[in-house]
């Protein structure tokens, strides 16, 4: 039940990010592309991040344990911002997915994608009795 809240939580980041311009970061639905498509494209790609950010994201984050304490913390935002481009990467192979045209601005949109991640785990996290 928990990867699904993820999921859902991701695609509503996603979505978010993705209503700011600036960022250059937009998802494509697939065909006919109507609002069920781009919902259902949206949760594909929230999923994809998901697993992406859990396996992939796990491993480099161990790894880079010694960047982490040399830049307290901040390379997170950039291996965040890597595993967002690489989600996009994996969808670039079909003409539907995650599109993020800069790096940079991949950045950005990691740190809002995290922060909105982040409210919604200390909404939903469950009570301690």
């Amino acid at each position: 039940m928990g990867f699904l809240i993820r999921v859902v939580v991701n695609a509503f980041a996603i979505w978010i990010v993705t209503l700011i311009p600036a960022l250059q970061v937009s998802v494509i639905a697939f065909p006919p592309g109507d609002t069920l498509q781009y919902i259902l494209t949206l949760l594909i790609v929230a999923a994809l991040f998901a697993i992406v950010n859990t396996i992939i994201g796990t491993v480099i984050k161990v790894l880079a344990f010694p960047i982490y304490i040399l830049t307290l913390g901040l390379i997170g935002l950039v291996i965040n911002a890597f595993l967002l481009w690489l989600t996009a990467w994996l969808t670039h192979w079909w003409t539907w997915g995650l599109r993020v045209e800069d790096f940079w601005w991949g950045v950005v949109a990691a740190l809002i994608i995290s922060i909105i991640n982040w409210v919604f785990g200390v909404i939903l996290r469950p009570k301690k009795s």
